[in-house]
């Protein structure tokens, strides 16, 4: 009887010993490498202590005692208010401290157990409060001041080329704002929303094959028709009111053609002026297609339109030279200005130093001819090679959604690295001058007419994601100018006026680590910073007490991992030496999901990633080693994917390893949660009204398994927000599988809805017969590990309101 009453105290005291052995050696590894002394005494105190408790002796739970109000002052004064930080270092000890309070009676000459229970009473109900703390909002902020309700511009917004009822672009207008007039669901009465239909398109990854889906598709909806792109270009048009298909346009895109991504994030609506109203082909779906095409189909019947290119589609493979399936595609709603299509393409990562062109190039809209080329290495050339030549391989691509300006008659061009992202050794200057930038061109001859930077020198792959934003904005002078936002990766949010490219937000450029241990490797001196405007990052330096973990032990590791990286802050130079530490990461701030505007208040929202990476550079000899070759060469590994991982970066010296930042056992993020937020500021003011933590932990949790716990920890996102002028935002986007209302006055979430699968895309409204509907794509992501899907659903009341 007397061993079997033991037994837990015997089972407690193996693991305090083991955990204390633990820390004792992972904390004198990490004061050797310039870290916190705290590991190594709690180690000293709980080994001592599980050996007394081995036997029996009351000292060990004196010492544990000791153990656990030193790790709460510390806790306190190492993580202060930041409820996320307590978990690593408070969790796993008081779970211990409940299970050794109610051992005390059975411990040595034991304790009253009235004493005993009263000690894990007031433990439980630290527990109880820590809980509800945790399953709160994280990481709220509210300035306390009334969000606007009146526009930056002198008269309220209007889209006289859209109905109301319709979401005719990828942005729902020609601004790409993501603002709809539609204003039937409010805060008041969205909780009553309820799927009113589901499509699924039927576009799923092979059995046999990696998994590289994931569609990003905002549907179209122009009169009676809602447009559909599959993640492989096949396109539906749907009846907005039932879901039901009206036709399928069967694109033929092979797997092999998939880049990194299988993505069709958007069609564009065109209108013909050659064609009469009433003919086919009048009105146009533009898909630009993975295996490089351009494809107009007529809207009524989803029949390839004959006037245009061969048969409906053109080629923009000409002038590219070598190329392999995968290494070229296009996945965007391409704009169409002035009569003239302007296409970017995406070049798959971390592939060779000479892969194909960046060129951008314009294509007549009725007939597909080819207008004009901008290849940045042929400066004043903007006609097609010669017999024999390509475009300078190798330069800066355009792969997210590009934005024009019909009156300006400009095109604006993100755009990303030079081949070989994170060695620029070998770039010349004028792709140095054009790297990760918004480039703006004449849409009628391809002329570049100014170029603003938001990195230089790149070799982070700061490359820009968002599509820029038009407003209006003021000016020096207070008269109120054409601008635009331009969100980045780097978390920074530049305003600029869209006929110059000279900032109206306060930009300074600010000195950064230039230390380099990559031979070769050219690095600037300085970055610029948006400086009046709030960042979309929560930290301006990530320090050792950032890290985290479930436990005290993958904290310590992940510490350990962070003093053994090189880390100097924004901008830490790539190393070979050791790996470095990249915060925010290419995966953070704004990425292809963009922000959303309110011209009728000036309000802009966006969501965001917080994250930590940690790459390396490694030698030409040790990437062939390690299997990496580029997806050119024979032994190329299909599964390897591009944009993560290790990189080849052929005919350059050096390949690298890029990773997210994980504890090396649990596979936890390294740093501090929350990893998703969602923000709105006031543009009157450049001030944050309100931001919080977006998105829980049900899908997420060690060793990749769902934890199923509605915590609102914030989660890793893609895809971006709408808002309407019923009061609202929608977004997806987060790893848990929902999409989620927010009151834009308030930040307060009003309504959610658990998907079948990951929604990252950006959801899209409309309205038909009096009443609004929105709609997500649900289809899953392979790099945010959602499982693949094939869905389309929509959202309405459950009875038409009347009082919009």
């Amino acid at each position: 009887m007397k061993t079997r009453h033991s037994l837990p105290i015997k089972i407690l005291s193996i693991l305090i010993t083991l955990l204390g052995i633990t820390l004792l050696i992972g904390g004198v590894m990490l004061l050797l490498a310039g870290g916190s002394w705290y590991y190594a005494i709690a180690g000293l105190l709980l080994v001592p202590s599980g050996v007394l408790l081995w036997r029996n002796r009351m000292a060990g739970a004196y010492l544990y005692g000791l153990f656990f109000i030193g790790t709460l002052i510390w806790t306190i004064v190492e993580a202060g208010d930041r409820i996320w930080a307590w978990v690593p270092r408070m969790a796993l000890p008081a779970v211990l401290a409940l299970w050794l309070a109610l051992c005390l009676p059975r411990l040595g000459q034991g304790v009253k157990r009235g004493a005993s229970w009263l000690m894990s009473g007031a433990l439980v109900l630290c527990f109880i409060v820590a809980i509800v703390c945790v399953c709160g909002p994280q990481f709220s902020y509210s300035s306390g001041d009334p969000a606007p309700d009146t526009p930056l511009a002198n008269a309220h917004y209007s889209d006289s080329e859209q109905a109301d009822a319709d979401w005719t672009y990828y942005g729902r207008d020609k601004n790409a704002t993501r603002y709809s007039p539609a204003n039937q669901i409010t805060p008041e009465n969205v909780s009553q929303l309820s799927v009113a239909w589901t499509y699924r398109t039927g576009d799923m990854p092979p059995a046999d094959k990696p998994n590289k889906w994931a569609a990003e598709n905002t549907p179209s909806k122009i009169g009676n028709g809602l447009y559909v792109c599959s993640a492989t270009d096949n396109v539906m048009r749907l009846d907005p009111a039932t879901g039901k298909e009206q036709w399928h346009w069967k694109s033929g895109v092979k797997y092999e053609s998939v880049p990194y991504t299988a993505a069709c994030r958007g069609v564009t609506y065109v209108t013909s002026n050659a064609v009469p109203e009433g003919q086919m082909c009048h009105t146009r779906l533009l898909v630009a297609t993975l295996d490089a095409r351009l494809v107009e189909l007529d809207t009524e019947t989803g029949t390839p339109c004959e006037q245009f290119g061969d048969n409906g589609q053109v080629s923009v493979m000409k002038g590219i030279g070598h190329s392999v399936p995968g290494w070229l595609a296009m996945n965007n709603a391409m704009p169409v200005v002035n009569g003239v299509i302007v296409t970017n393409h995406e070049v798959l990562d971390g592939q060779a130093r000479w892969a194909p062109s960046g060129v951008i190039r314009g294509w007549d809209v009725e007939t597909g001819a080819f207008r004009w080329a901008w290849d940045v290495n042929r400066p004043g050339e903007h006609g097609e090679p010669a017999e024999g030549e390509t475009y300078s391989r190798g330069t800066p691509n355009s792969w997210t959604t590009m934005t024009a300006d019909d009156q300006l008659g400009l095109v604006y061009v993100p755009t990303g690295n030079s081949a070989a992202d994170y060695y620029n050794g070998m770039r010349s200057d004028n792709e140095n001058r054009v790297n990760s930038a918004i480039v703006a061109l004449d849409s009628r001859t391809g002329e570049e007419r100014w170029v603003f930077q938001t990195a230089h020198m790149d070799v982070w792959d700061y490359d820009m994601g968002s599509q820029p934003t038009l407003m209006d904005y003021p000016g020096p002078d207070g008269s109120m100018v054409p601008a635009m936002l331009v969100p980045t990766k780097r978390g920074q949010n530049f305003i600029l006026d869209r006929r110059t490219g000279k900032p109206l937000s306060r930009v300074e450029e600010k000195s950064v680590p230039t230390d380099n241990d990559v031979p070769g490797q050219k690095l600037a001196k300085t970055q610029p910073y948006s400086v009046d405007m709030p960042h979309f990052s929560l930290w301006n330096k990530l320090n050792e007490a950032h890290m985290w973990g479930l436990t005290p032990i993958d904290q310590m590791m992940c510490r350990i991992m962070y003093r053994h990286s090189n880390y100097k802050g924004d901008f830490t130079p790539p190393s070979m030496g050791r790996p470095w530490l990249q915060y925010p990461s290419y995966n953070g701030g704004s990425d292809w999901g963009s922000v959303a505007y309110d011209p009728n208040t000036g309000i802009m929202v966006g969501n965001w990633s917080n994250l930590v990476f940690r790459n390396q550079v490694v030698t030409r000899e040790q990437s062939d080693e390690e299997g990496v070759f580029s997806i050119d060469d024979p032994r190329f590994n299909p599964g390897a994917g591009g944009a993560e991982g290790a990189g080849a970066q052929a005919q350059t010296p050096y390949g690298v390893h890029v990773s997210a930042f994980y504890a090396p056992f649990t596979k936890m993020l390294c740093n501090e949660p929350p990893y998703g937020m969602i923000s709105a500021i006031d543009m009157h003011t450049k001030k944050v009204i309100w931001q919080h933590s977006l998105g829980s932990a049900e899908h997420n949790g060690p060793f990749g398994l769902p934890t199923h716990l509605p915590i609102n920890i914030g989660v890793p996102n893609n895809g971006g927000p709408i808002i309407t002028a019923g009061g609202l935002i929608f977004v997806s986007a987060t790893t848990d599988h929902k999409i989620r209302a927010f009151d834009i006055k308030t930040g307060k979430e009003v309504w959610s809805h658990t998907l079948p699968t990951g929604g990252q895309a950006t959801p899209m409204t409309y309205s038909v017969d009096g009443e609004q509907y929105v709609v997500i794509t649900a289809t899953g992501h392979h790099f945010m590990e959602t499982p693949p899907g094939d869905y389309v659903i929509a959202f309405k009341l459950p009875h038409a309101q009347d009082d919009h």
